[in-house]
């Protein structure tokens, strides 16, 4: 198998080092991320100016745009060939609920399903960053059961695995995303001009975290496996709009 994996940390994160060493035993990997951190870019792409690809020393490639940019480059044009999955990852921390918005590593995966080609997203949910080998473990089963029961037409999963000992997690479920409260406000503080500057708040608390989500699922020791629609169209408010714009 072909892979094409990149991320929203930077092409120096180590768990997209992990992550390349687990497909590299699945098949050819290629690697293009961006050349710096770009957590929460979400689906954007660069339009305002020319994008450059270079190589690093362990034989990534990065670019100086978002994760979007990444894939988009890679599979457009750069690439002589057509992966057969793209990977995203491992994030540094989860990728739940509302997080998929704003998640540049959802949205790298994004760009791929998007192209026509099975993509997935995976988060290792916690702050330590120990515990990389277990995302490895389940991306391992995944790409397994993707050679031995391939979709039948691109699919985008959003996996999110819990920061423990693998000896400690408990399997892997199919999930579907949770909720989250608001936003904390943004924390003001002053520059050394004296000027006032603006950092964006943490992320709510879970509001919908039941039986079901991926909060749960991580909360309970399972990995989650939430496959992501990219239709935004809110359908049972069809007929009511339509309704509301007659004369």
């Amino acid at each position: 198998m072909r892979f094409l994996i990149s991320n929203d940390d930077g092409y120096f994160a180590p768990g997209l080092a992990a992550l390349a060493a687990t497909l590299g035993r699945h098949g050819e990997v290629v690697v293009v991320a961006p050349e710096r951190d770009r957590s929460g870019a979400s689906n954007s792409l660069t339009l305002d100016r020319p994008l450059t690809l270079r190589q690093a020393a362990n034989g990534f490639h990065y670019v100086n745009g978002t994760p979007t940019d990444c894939v988009h480059l890679a599979v457009t044009g750069w690439l002589d060939f057509r992966p057969d999955m793209i990977f995203s990852g491992i994030n540094h921390g989860a990728n739940m609920g509302d997080d998929t918005i704003y998640s540049g590593t959802v949205a790298a995966a994004t760009e791929g399903y998007l192209l026509g080609i099975p993509s997935v997203a995976v988060s290792l949910c916690g702050k330590s960053g120990q515990n990389f080998a277990t995302a490895c473990h389940v991306v391992d089963g995944l790409v397994e059961r993707f050679r031995a029961r391939p979709f039948g037409a691109p699919v985008l999963l959003n996996v999110n695995v819990p920061d423990i000992p693998l000896p400690a997690l408990a399997g892997v479920t199919t999930t579907r995303l949770g909720r989250r409260h608001h936003a904390e406000p943004v924390i003001e503080a002053r520059n050394p001009r004296g000027e006032a500057v603006y950092w964006v708040g943490a992320v709510g608390a879970a509001q919908d975290a039941g039986e079901g989500t991926d909060f749960w699922a991580t909360a309970n020791n399972l990995a989650s496996v939430t496959p992501l629609s990219i239709d935004l169209t809110a359908y049972p408010q069809l007929d009511g709009v339509k309704a509301w714009l007659q004369p």
